[in-house]
């Protein structure tokens, strides 16, 4: 009894004198020292437009850091007042914009630019400056944030190759064609590397080559460590690239699905969709059974 009672008192002991667990990340007790916050959220957040117009309603979801994203609808469906409330372009009549977990629409008018520095946004219109070559063009946008002259001599060059324009250093944008346009506007929103970049119809204006190689740009971005977020009508480029996708209409979010198309449909579906604008179906591959494409079996 007296050797139990020794090994109760020693275990005793050793309990007390162990420290605590370390809490799990993402665990309330942690003091707030948890996983970080999303990169992008929403929460119930509703814009109306003068005269009445609601541009979105009720609009919420979460990006975490890293994803690729794509939001599609019809025009008018309220993509673009998407794009604009997250670099507070407009404002929600109610709701919270969130980025990296802070209420963008209580910061102080004076933080915005330092905002706007951390997002990078990529325009439908491109938005260059006719008066500027491709270098200065991107240049432009490290001068309004701050850099100094070794940060363009270094950084210029080095996106430049990155968009594959190296050999348009002095070219202006009125001798570029479409695509080489939207990527100096890719280079100059990406220029700083920031955690977020949002295009707004990056493809809407260029011809399907183009846009597979915009995407592809977009996508290359991505793998760095970049959030992706596209507004877009793109059906074809949305249904190959295979990633989240977020459906809008007439300003409210009907769909998210983690790994889609543009339209809701199945694996299935999609695949006898590809078949059928391919010509491919029943009666065509010389008598042999068609195979199904990858991940389509037991759909």
């Amino acid at each position: 009894m007296a050797l139990l009672r020794t090994r109760a008192r020693r275990r005793d002991r050793a309990v007390r004198d162990e420290p605590p667990p370390r809490a799990r990340r993402g665990d309330a007790s942690s003091d707030g020292a948890g996983l970080p916050p999303p990169i992008v959220e929403l929460r119930d957040a509703t814009v109306v437009y003068p005269g009445g117009h609601v541009g979105v309603e009720r609009v919420s979801f979460a990006l975490e850091r890293g994803e690729f994203a794509f939001v599609v609808g019809p025009t008018g469906c309220g993509k673009s007042t998407l794009i604009k409330m997250l670099i507070r372009e407009v404002e929600p009549a109610s709701g919270e914009v969130r980025i990296a977990g802070r209420d963008i629409h209580r910061l102080p008018t004076g933080r915005l630019p330092h905002l706007r520095r951390r997002i990078g946004t990529v325009f439908q219109d491109f938005k260059l400056l006719p008066n500027r070559s491709v270098y200065d063009n991107v240049a432009y946008a490290l001068q309004v944030t701050g850099g100094t002259r070794r940060d363009i001599r270094h950084k210029v060059p080095e996106i430049l190759r990155l968009v594959g324009l190296q050999g348009k250093v002095h070219s202006y944008p009125d001798q570029l064609s479409g695509g080489e346009q939207q990527r100096v506007s890719i280079a100059r929103a990406f220029v700083n590397h920031p955690p977020l970049l949002l295009a707004d119809e990056p493809t809407g204006n260029l011809d399907p080559e183009t846009s597979i190689g915009i995407m592809q740009l977009l996508y290359r971005i991505n793998r760095t460590g970049t959030t992706v977020f596209v507004a877009t009508h793109d059906r074809e480029t949305v249904d190959k690239m295979r990633r989240r996708v977020l459906a809008l209409d007439q300003g409210r979010l009907v769909r998210d699905e983690a790994t889609a198309g543009y339209t809701d449909e199945s694996t299935t579906e999609f695949g006898v969709r590809v078949r059928a604008e391919m010509g491919v179906g029943e009666g065509h591959g010389n008598g042999e059974p068609v195979q199904p494409f990858p991940g389509e079996m037991g759909s």
